[in-house]
């Protein structure tokens, strides 16, 4: 069983809008609220970058500079699931789309212990 599962990218004009969901489940995350969860992209030819990241509670929410403003990430405890919206989407948002999770709150892609499988995003001009 795979314990992190992406779902909602697919191909969108650009100024669209989508919805990341990753939902973790199995006893790894029996205790989901005792983990931090990232989301990070990979572009083709480029190494995975960092998008966003939340605390456990969902109280803190940090972002890269390319997204801030028009990426949302949240979570819902009570479903094991962290999304991502994404709005004002770009043909530079073209990537491979990860969701991580890690005990610490972190942007290191390192420090993630756990990752799904990646949702295509494309973004067309």
């Amino acid at each position: 069983q795979v314990p992190l599962v992406e779902s909602g990218g697919g191909l969108v004009q650009a100024g669209g809008s989508l919805r990341l969901s990753c939902a973790a489940s199995g006893r790894t995350f029996a205790d989901y609220d005792t983990y931090a969860m990232g989301w990070f992209r990979q572009a083709p030819g480029k190494e995975r970058d960092f998008v966003a990241r939340i605390s456990w509670t969902g109280s803190l929410t940090d972002y890269a500079d390319s997204v801030k403003g028009r990426f949302t990430i949240s979570r819902d405890n009570s479903k094991n699931t962290v999304y991502l919206q994404m709005n004002s989407l770009k043909p530079e948002d073209t990537a491979v789309y990860y969701c991580a999770a890690d005990r610490s709150y972190t942007r290191s892609e390192r420090k993630y212990e756990y990752w799904g499988q990646g949702t295509q995003v494309t973004v067309s001009s």
